[in-house]
């Protein structure tokens, strides 16, 4: 399709007389404010146009007809061209030349497409007292009549209410609108002097109101109402772009105080009434929609799900999966604080000298019922984490359309943040419970770290096992000064990369992992806040070794002597040399025995296994 280079505007009207003339010369001219002009409208044309000329003719004040030519720029302004010619009526031609590249690749094309628009834009004029005048968008041998475009975009008949706030009348117009990239949310017009001065997006303001909506007789619609009284025409401000009224009015308001919340409080009052049907349809599908998003997506919400809905949750039908999960998060921790506070006033009542009140043993009930739904949410928030983890494993593991796998440490950083210490990672911001779940109590954990930089060690040597920890047995991390700390284990993980062929002589997981354990036993051990460790002959060591059972990683381990499992998807066995616990796991393994011991969890909360 050819761009767009300008455009011409004709009209029938007056023309430019000399009170319009000098009106057209005067910036924020107030010259027609009751026909809603606001004097700046031209200075938009040469935002978007190189040059402006405009012909026109007019009637002097003997009748006679008199023509006039100008051109208009940012450069010289307004400089006038002599008479214009071809007249024999009123009326102006305006065109629009050189129009700016960044408005031309923006802009509709095509004579259907800009009448659309102008349409959209200015639907208002077609709809107020008075109506519109003809208008027609003509390119070539193509004509279209924007008058002809109402049934395009209004779905049914308008109707007309009428409330009153405060001894004040206001008119509304209700439209239902067939749903466009321009009307696809509900919205409320303000109008005053004959124009739209403001637009509210009325999504989520009235119960179950948000995108489209949908009856027996219209299907689906889009709802719009235009908002009039003399009230707003009486305080809209002179540039047309807002009221000069309280957005609320504090305290106790006069009676004829009058704020914008009032008069919007009483307009959604009217919407429900007028769209009571097609609104409880839409609350429906709403509350069905979060039920269906709890049960499959997001069970930590169930325990506290009818608290939620007690505090009015609307949703629609069509939102996403984040937008929704923000909504019942926001709603979640709501009643959280609110616990928190009703917590505090009552044990401050019960510590209080004074015998509580009758309803107290009625608000204590209810307060450790709430508590006891958050925690029932929290658990299962934890449980749903590591269903998403292990989903997130699974498809690592996997190959892509091009045959090839994750590196390893893309495997590893999942099961723990690579280059880290105990220190820099959260209580729960590892997921080391997927090879064991006693690596959850750890005393010093090391991720990807040099041997030598591990307090706990005391070794020089630079090589890096995948994780490291220490355990202290039966005893807390944090022990009384001077007590004698029992022993402490020793866990080494080495991950591979899935089907990773390379398992020769020099990279033999299973002896890298036995070799760490030797350079940790010889090294002077500290616990991670640098006291020592009494000296030890032999602490228990675990060894994890994470790889595919590849022919090379069958063979190791058949001379390491180790057993297979049931089910054929890892070996293990214990060292005696090196007195260590050994376990190679494929990732299937890992995947399948993490979740078997999850899956009572899993199922109790309605999560696929």
């Amino acid at each position: 399709m050819k761009p767009i280079i300008g455009f011409t505007v004709s009209d029938d009207g007056v023309g430019f007389t000399a009170p319009n003339m000098t009106s057209f010369e005067t910036l924020d001219s107030d010259f027609k404010a009751d026909l809603g002009c606001r004097g700046v409208g031209r200075l938009l044309w040469l935002k978007a146009f190189d040059k402006v000329s405009v012909r026109s003719a007019y009637e002097d004040e003997e009748g006679k007809l008199r023509a006039r030519q100008f051109r208009f720029s940012v450069a010289h302004e307004v400089e006038h061209d002599g008479n214009a010619g071809g007249f024999v009526r009123p009326g102006a031609v305006v065109s629009l030349d050189g129009f700016k590249k960044t408005f031309q690749q923006n802009a509709p094309k095509g004579v259907d497409a800009i009448a659309r628009e102008i349409f959209e834009h200015c639907i208002w004029y077609f709809l107020r007292p008075g109506g519109a005048p003809v208008v027609t968008v003509t390119d070539d041998d193509e004509s279209v009549s924007l008058a002809d475009l109402m049934d395009e975009f209004v779905d049914s008949a308008m109707t007309a209410s009428a409330i009153e706030v405060k001894g004040q009348k206001f008119d509304m117009l209700n439209l239902r609108l067939k749903a466009t990239v321009r009307y696809s949310a509900p919205r409320l017009h303000w109008c005053a002097a004959s124009r739209v001065v403001l637009e509210e997006n009325l999504s989520g303001k009235v119960p179950g109101l948000h995108g489209r909506l949908a009856d027996a007789t219209s299907g689906e619609f889009v709802y719009a109402c235009y908002l009039t009284s003399d009230f707003l025409d009486e305080r809209v401000r002179s540039d047309r772009t807002a009221f000069d009224i309280s957005d609320r009015i504090a305290g106790q308001p006069l009676v004829d105080d009058l704020s914008l919340d009032d008069i919007r409080e009483a307009v959604f009052k009217e919407v429900a009434k007028i769209l009571k049907d097609p609104l409880e349809s839409a609350r429906e599908q709403g509350k069905q929609r979060v039920h269906d998003f709890v049960t499959k997506r997001a069970p930590r919400y169930r325990p506290v799900l009818a608290k939620i809905e007690e505090r009015g949750i609307t949703v629609d039908p069509s939102v996403k999966d984040q937008d929704l999960e923000l909504q019942l998060h926001r709603h979640l921790q709501k009643i959280e604080s609110e616990a928190f506070v009703q917590g505090q006033e009552i044990f401050a009542e019960a510590d209080a000298d004074a015998e509580p009140a009758e309803d107290y043993t009625h608000r204590l009930a209810a307060y450790l019922a709430t508590v006891s739904e958050i925690n029932q949410s929290d658990l299962a928030a934890y449980v749903s984490r590591r269903r998403t983890v292990l989903d997130l494993l699974s498809r690592l593991i996997r190959a892509d359309k091009g045959g090839k796998y994750s590196r390893e440490d893309a495997i590893h950083s999942l099961i723990v943040p690579m280059r880290t210490e105990s220190n820099d990672v959260a209580a729960d911001g590892s997921n080391l419970w997927i090879i064991d779940e006693r690596l959850a109590f750890h005393d010093y954990l090391a991720s990807d770290k040099t041997l030598k930089s591990m307090p706990v060690t005391g070794s020089e040597s630079t090589r890096e096992p995948d994780i490291f920890a220490t355990r202290l047995i039966d005893s807390p991390v944090l022990a009384a000064e001077g007590q004698k700390l029992p022993l402490p284990s020793i866990v080494v993980v080495e991950i591979k990369r899935p089907m990773r062929k390379d398992a020769t002589e020099d990279k033999n997981p299973i002896q890298q992992c036995l070799d760490y354990v030797k350079r940790i036993r010889a090294g002077g051990v500290m616990t991670a806040t640098g006291r020592p460790i009494p000296p030890t002959q032999d602490p228990p060591a675990f060894c994890y070794i994470v790889a595919d059972l590849t022919e090379k990683m069958i063979e190791r381990c058949e001379i390491s002597d180790l057993r297979p499992t049931h089910d054929g998807l890892g070996y293990f066995g214990y060292n005696n040399a090196a007195k260590a616990y050994v376990e190679v796991m494929s990732f299937d393994g890992l995947v399948n025995a993490a979740t078997e011991r999850n899956r009572a969890f899993f199922d109790k909360l309605g999560l696929p296994t």
